[in-house]
């Protein structure tokens, strides 16, 4: 029997204890539809890069294109820290030979599209990309990659699945 195809995955959507406040986001559905077709590769950039749970929670800072990853209330920049692991793990997923990737939606680490990027005054003043989202699909441009809120959607499922098989 040929092993299954590698699909990356937020590790909160698997239900593990990472986030910010010790919680997860398990996606019942979403695993269930897919864990007999693949193998979950599971990714918290946060935790992996060093930080600790519970942990203050990070949001972006500056502008979309280059955002700085700082800690909501202390103000602790862990960009270089994040983009440091990034590059590191980004080459061991390469080896992996992903499939494709499904990353947690609007999280300041993992989100792909839409995540608040805040001005120096605390406003949210544009929409970016996470920084770890940002470096996958910068490295993996053409793997397919999606969040899971967009998942939800059965047609966007099926086609997601389709782009998957076309990987193997």
């Amino acid at each position: 029997m040929a092993p299954k195809p590698r699909l990356g995955i937020s590790r909160c959507l698997l239900g593990h204890r990472v986030r910010y406040d010790g919680g997860h986001k398990h996606d019942p559905h979403l695993i269930s539809r897919l864990e007999q077709q693949v193998a979950f590769v599971p990714v918290c950039p946060e935790v992996e890069c060093g930080l600790p749970v519970p942990r203050e929670p990070l949001r972006l800072m500056g502008g979309p294109e280059c955002p700085r990853l700082v800690t909501i209330r202390t103000g602790r920049d862990f960009t270089d820290r994040m983009a440091g692991w990034a590059s590191r793990r980004l080459a061991e997923l390469q080896e992996a030979d992903l499939c494709g990737y499904i990353f947690k939606a609007g999280s300041p680490s993992c989100g792909m599209r839409g995540v608040k990027v805040y001005d120096a005054g605390g406003a949210c003043s544009e929409r970016g990309a996470g920084l770890f989202a940002m470096a996958f699909t910068k490295r993996f441009p053409l793997l397919p990659v999606e969040e899971e809120d967009r998942l939800q959607d059965p047609r966007l499922l099926e086609g997601f699945i389709e782009r998957l098989k076309g990987r193997v």
